[in-house]
């Protein structure tokens, strides 16, 4: 039976980290191909809509002038053990980057636990 997610409570260091990003879509497989590169095995990629500081934007649509205030990102999530994480987070900062407004964010979270459904593995293991 896998243990409870309490390794943060118990003051065991934490050695996982969850990474997301939101990028544009077309850069998705840039950023897939730098991961790969690094030895990243697996990722979660989400279509999601959203905003940041470019606010959406104005487009004509059939002589109609509207807002579009979401606008549709790419969510990428990956789990990876602590050491490459810098790593992961540099490849997909360059991987992602045009140098324009809406290029995206990339989040770094603690990862407490992590369990592989299939062998019950768990934490590091199961990435």
């Amino acid at each position: 039976m896998p243990r409870a997610p309490a390794a943060a409570s118990e003051g065991k260091e934490i050695d996982m980290k969850m990474i997301m990003a939101v990028i544009k879509p077309f850069k998705l497989d840039e950023v897939r191909e730098a991961l790969t590169e690094l030895g990243v095995q697996g990722l979660t990629v989400t279509e999601v809509k959203g905003f940041g500081r470019q606010k959406g934007q104005t487009e004509i649509y059939r002589g109609a002038e509207y807002q579009v205030n979401f606008l549709p990102k790419v969510k990428i999530e990956v789990a990876v053990a602590d050491p490459v994480a810098a790593r992961v987070v540099e490849a997909i900062q360059k991987a992602a980057a045009t140098g324009k407004i809406g290029d995206g964010k990339i989040f770094v979270y603690e990862l407490t636990s992590a369990v592989r459904i299939r062998t019950g593995e768990t934490d590091a293991e199961a990435l």
